[in-house]
């Protein structure tokens, strides 16, 4: 049987043992992206290698660190860190664009508190962060892949779902938030059935105020789109 293009593209998602939950593109980076990435990646940029990673001296001193999943263009990233000068924050993203701009953020507004590594979250988290090490965890609208035959690619799974668990320390919070339902109640059944996380709600929670309010969200909500928070913390 010859194989499809679907077969082929999960075929090299499953490397290394999962499936991908971003897929590469070759989309156009800026003159100003460019730059950004190449200047500031030796200067707070994390190269991938499968060690954990000494967050003490990463970033020079002893602080909550809070790792965000997926930073998209970095506004968010960029303006959780500098709301909370007093926590470190690691963000991972893959896409060069977005780590640019990420990178410009971080220079334009001096943050010494922020770092980036850009490569696979799954693999970072597995090979580089130690257990217990993070006092929280971002995962902010993530790929909802909202096709029945894609959802096998959603980041939030039972098994990445334990691996984060395993890296915080007690009563470290996991928060996720999407604008798209059916992915908020299966995110809510996951967190729900994994032993060492508990709900700090009944169901959803409102949204915290150390998550920015988007300008795409804002636009959605006008629009009357819903957003979903949960939040869950690892138990003592």
């Amino acid at each position: 049987m010859s194989e499809t293009a679907d077969d082929a593209s999960d075929a090299s998602a499953r490397r290394n043992d999962h499936i991908r939950s971003f897929v590469l593109r070759q989309g156009r980076v800026s003159a100003a992206q460019r730059r950004f990435h190449e200047e500031g990646m030796p200067r707070w940029g994390i190269e991938y290698r499968p060690a954990a990673l000494d967050l003490g001296a990463v970033f020079g001193r002893s602080a909550p660190r809070i790792l965000e999943i997926g930073c998209g263009m970095g506004e968010t990233t960029a303006a959780i860190a500098a709301a909370h000068p007093q926590n470190d924050y690691l963000g991972i993203e893959v896409h060069t664009p977005g780590v640019g701009s990420l990178l410009k953020e971080i220079a334009t507004r001096e943050l010494s508190n922020l770092r980036v590594i850009q490569h696979d979250a799954v693999e970072v988290v597995r090979d580089m962060i130690a257990p217990g090490a993070l006092s929280g965890i971002h995962i902010f609208f993530p790929d909802p892949w909202p096709k029945k035959r894609q959802q096998k690619r959603r980041l939030i799974q039972p098994g990445f779902v334990k691996l984060l668990a395993a890296r915080l320390a007690a009563n470290g919070y996991l928060h996720c938030a999407t604008d798209w339902e059916e992915y908020a109640q299966q995110m809510l059944a996951v967190l729900s059935a994994e032993p060492l996380l508990t709900n700090n709600a009944n169901d959803f929670a409102p949204r915290p105020s150390h998550r920015p309010q988007t300008k795409f969200e804002s636009r959605g909500l006008k629009l009357g789109h819903g957003v979903w928070d949960v939040i869950f913390r690892r138990k003592a």
